[in-house]
């Protein structure tokens, strides 16, 4: 919801433009001049004299009027994080002249930009609108601090300047529009374009629906012999696709997380995916759930397919960070065999940047395999490829190839121990991890694998 609500303002601060200063040089110097040349004392009086009155008047034409000018920003309740996000700023000018006005934003310290600053110009009695964008990196509170506009006279030789206090502080979600495009997608079955595959059923769905009587074309391994003997009429069962099955978004937020990749950290890389999963899995009809665990776990969110369970999934994603510690594998399987009774799918969002540190969760992973299908979705390192594909240029250049071309062999190596164990395993570059993640449950969903 868009908020348009016109608080306080200062109208403090007169400034001379710079060309007034530069005007005062040029007096100043025809004053020396006028040493040797008498006859300039009398040009350089009349110039200051002219300048006063200019400033004068600029000054009152400035200030006749109490509040010349209105300033508003307008923006989103809540923002998203690694999206282009639209904010607008409102100028209105009530002086009965047009006026040329600078206007400064004071952004999130998080943005790191203390030069923002636009110029235009409007007409009397008329509003102009600013719009630009915003890409914020980081989840949690963005505060935005006051507007600044500095407005010139119509000599333009003074400067006024009005703050407006339009302090409000806003959240940063995980990326709710991706999840709201590749929802639209999902319902208009047009997901082939973002690199979502349409897989083909096999077998046949196992939840009952009802028993009907046979018409030509029903598959006859259906046939219900039981009812048939009562009714003396062929009866058959049918079948629907099977519903409500429980999906759980788990997610590492241990030290291997905290790398970042073009802005933002890979455990924002699996927030954004896990919700953009988790929206789907409803609108399928399914049971979504979040757990996110370092060595204690920060979130148990159990899985359900209630209206608002998408709101209280935006709620527990957005202050999620990570740290520097190594996560306990053994406390979440711990977590996991208590409190999810009923079979379900798991999406780990981990990283493995070597096969040892696979071999010691390893375990783990293969006693939440027993229990449940388990998808360990884990990072591709991008800087590994473009390394390999840098020309060597010395022999140590020879050496980092090798190093980067072994610990990028170990990550395959990794999936096929995954998948060796009955383990779904999902390896993905960061910018991709929505799209093969999401492919991976679509496919294990149309093949009733959970």
């Amino acid at each position: 919801m868009v908020q348009n609500i016109f608080h306080t303002w200062d109208n403090s601060g007169f400034y001379l433009r710079r060309k007034v200063y530069y005007i005062l040089f040029a007096a100043a110097v025809i004053f020396v001049t006028s040493y040797f040349f008498p006859v300039l004392f009398n040009a350089a009086i009349l110039l200051i004299i002219c300048l006063f009155i200019a400033v004068l008047l600029d000054a009152f034409l400035l200030y006749r009027v109490r509040k010349g000018i209105e300033a508003n920003r307008s923006l989103q309740d809540r923002l998203s994080i690694g999206d282009l996000n639209k904010v607008v700023l409102e100028i209105k000018n009530h002086y009965d002249h047009k006026i040329h006005f600078i206007v400064i934003d004071e952004l999130p310290y998080q943005f790191q930009d203390t030069k923002w600053r636009r110029k235009g110009e409007v007409q009397s009695g008329e509003m102009v609108s600013i719009p630009y964008t915003l890409t914020p990196n980081e989840r949690g509170e963005f505060h935005f601090g006051k507007i600044n506009v500095l407005i010139d006279g119509p000599l333009s030789v003074v400067q006024r300047r009005y703050v407006f206090h339009r302090e409000r502080t806003v959240k940063v979600y995980p990326s709710y529009l991706q999840m709201r495009r590749f929802q639209l997608l999902a319902v208009a079955s047009h997901l082939q374009p973002s690199g979502v595959k349409r897989m083909r059923k096999l077998g046949h769905s196992m939840e009952f629906e009802q028993i009907k009587e046979y018409v030509r074309g029903d598959d006859f391994r259906t046939i219900n012999w039981k009812a048939t003997a009562r009714r003396g009429d062929l009866m058959v069962n049918n079948f629907t696709d099977e519903r409500s099955q429980q999906i759980y978004c788990i997610i590492n937020k241990g030290r291997v997380m905290k790398m970042p990749f073009e802005g933002m950290t890979l455990l924002d890389y699996a927030i954004n995916a896990s919700l953009v999963i988790s929206n789907v899995a409803l609108q399928k009809q399914d049971k979504a759930g979040l757990i996110t665990f370092a060595q204690q776990l920060d979130a148990f969110l159990p899985a359900d397919k209630k209206p608002t369970q998408i709101n209280l999934l935006l709620d527990t994603l957005y202050k999620q960070q990570t740290n520097f510690q190594d996560p306990d594998f053994e406390k979440l399987f711990s977590v996991v065999r208590n409190r999810i009774t009923h079979r379900s799918l798991l999406v780990l969002f981990t990283n493995f940047e070597s096969y040892e540190s696979l071999e010691r969760e390893l375990p783990t992973l293969k006693r939440l395999a027993h229990y449940h299908l388990l998808m360990v979705v884990f990072f591709e390192n991008t800087e590994l490829k473009e390394l390999i594909e840098k020309p060597a240029a010395a022999l140590e250049d020879i050496y980092i190839k090798t190093i980067a071309e072994k610990y990028r062999h170990e990550k395959r190596l990794i999936a096929k121990e995954l998948q060796a164990h009955g383990i779904v395993a999902v390896l993905s570059t960061p910018q991709n991890l929505t799209i093969n993640a999401l492919n991976k449950y679509l496919e294990l969903k149309n093949r009733q694998s959970i």
